[in-house]
């Protein structure tokens, strides 16, 4: 396969589950090397032993396939860059870290980090930014020698130039400029000799090709240290675009207290990985058109040009809005397979609706469910001979009254049709439309509508016909029944 110039990357760092700030991040990257033939390659940034876990390294690996999140390069894949983990990459950080302490652009600090945090202290009162003092950066290799023979811990610092201006081109804020002698001397490894974020992470950019990173705003001050870095170490820098981070309702920083959630509960949840990129793919980019798209779509109108610079705020309501477009047009066997990819007390759908009924089934409730345990209800409802009905539908039933239902039993007998019982039933009845529809509806099914708690949005439910030939006659009698003795209660 060959490949256009451009190649974007994800970098997360496996402690702990994926959640929706981090694959929008991740999509964005996908959508931008998809829109222009490019690559799109996946890296572990695994160096920080304490937190990192296997298992979450995995978990992230299902979750961006599940969402159709392939890429070209990295763990599983391959490709002539790797190792793709940071762990297995230790070999490769030493030479650059010595290349940088033989040039004299790296020294070791001995600062323990109580001095440090002292440090920050005296500057805060002072009202100055906080930022290394310079301390260990004028000693001596003697007074480097014998620290070390002492036994002394260190990190290694970068040597930030003096009188330097750092600038690059945003590829979504535009021109940026840092002046060096704001930014302190910074660790490029720490204590336990594992590299810091700034140095790996740009040097892996630089060795694996990357040409474009899409990242958080919040690393756009990492942006001119990594710079400083690539070019003391004459390694070629990518470009950067840094994406507005995404905030709850509340304007805060999404997180699981303002409805963060992680892909894998969204995918326990029953939701579709084509509503979740839907969704994703608006948050903080504009598309021309508000309507449910294709993969191949929403890469082919994903363009830099058009992110945002104002915070993308989460919203439930609009990712409930495209897991309903999603439903709508996912083919009745993928949705069958859907309401049974999830248990409900240890029951799926297959146990409750009969085989030769599943297709009628999918086709009779697809525009009144979103998740698996909606599709779980309705057929507990038609298929359980319960008699149990929900507040709204046992108000429906009584305001129907028990001769409407009297009538509606006695029509049974020669019914075939729901047309022409129907027809019958509102001649003798004179109920015609809601009055009509809704109570038959409430005592078929055992709900009156269905309420979606978080858009307050009601469901007038499945169309009658397709219900009627759902269920055999023996049920639908028995729950005339059950409705007849519903409307007689006092």
């Amino acid at each position: 396969m060959e490949f256009s110039a451009i190649k974007t990357r994800f970098a997360p760092s496996p402690t702990g589950l994926l959640h929706l700030g981090n694959v929008r991040t991740a999509l964005f990257n996908y959508l931008l090397s998809a829109n222009l033939g490019g690559q799109f390659l996946l890296r572990l940034e695994d160096t920080d032993a304490v937190r990192g876990d296997d298992k979450y390294a995995e978990a992230l690996q299902v979750d961006l396939r599940w969402l159709g999140l392939n890429w070209h390069e990295g763990p599983g894949v391959g490709g002539e860059h790797g190792p793709y983990a940071q762990s297995e990459r230790s070999g490769i950080y030493t030479d650059y870290f010595n290349q940088l302490i033989e040039t004299g652009d790296a020294y070791p600090c001995f600062c323990s980090e109580h001095e440090l945090k002292l440090s920050r202290k005296a500057q805060a009162a002072a009202g100055k930014p906080p930022r290394y003092s310079g301390k260990c950066r004028g000693l001596s290799p003697d007074e480097v020698v014998s620290y070390f023979a002492e036994g002394k811990p260190a990190t290694l610092r970068f040597r930030v130039p003096a009188d330097r201006t750092i600038e690059f081109d945003d590829r979504v804020r535009g021109p940026q400029r840092f002046a060096s002698d704001d930014i302190g001397d910074f660790i490029i490894r720490r204590s336990d000799h594992t590299p810091a974020f700034f140095f790996s992470n740009a040097v892996d950019d630089a060795l694996m090709k990357v040409t474009l990173v899409v990242r958080g705003e919040d690393h756009i001050t990492n942006t001119p240290r990594q710079l400083m870095l690539l070019d003391s170490l004459g390694l070629a820098p990518p470009q950067y675009a840094h994406i507005a981070l995404v905030v709850g309702q509340d304007g805060a920083p999404l997180s699981k207290r303002n409805g963060s959630q992680t892909v894998q509960e969204l995918r326990e949840r029953g939701y579709l990985p084509e509503a979740v990129i839907n969704y994703l793919a608006r948050l903080g980019h504009t598309y021309e058109s508000n309507d449910f798209l294709a993969p191949a779509a929403l890469a082919s109108q994903f363009d830099v040009a058009r992110l945002n610079r104002a915070p993308a705020r989460f919203d439930l309501k609009q990712l409930l809005h495209w897991q309903r477009e999603a439903v709508a047009r996912a083919d009745d066997d993928t949705l069958w397979k859907w309401m049974n990819s999830v248990a409900i007390a240890d029951t799926h759908v297959s146990t409750l609706v009969p085989a030769n009924k599943s297709t009628s089934f999918v086709q009779a409730i697809r525009e009144n469910i979103e998740t698996p345990a909606d599709a779980f209800l309705w057929a507990a409802n038609l298929f359980t001979d319960s008699g149990v009905y929900d507040h709204s539908a046992r108000e429906a039933i009584q305001a129907a009254g028990p001769e409407f239902f009297q009538q509606a039993r006695a029509l049974m007998a020669d019914a075939s049709e729901f047309r022409d019982y129907s027809k019958k039933l509102a001649e003798m009845t004179g109920n015609k439309g809601k009055a009509l529809f809704m109570p038959l509806r409430a005592a078929i099914s055992g709900e009156h509508d269905q309420r979606h708690a978080v858009e307050s949005r009601w469901h007038d439910g499945p169309q009658m016909g397709s219900l009627w030939q759902l269920l055999d006659s023996a049920m639908i009698r028995r729950r005339l029944e059950l409705a007849h003795a519903i409307a007689s209660e006092s």
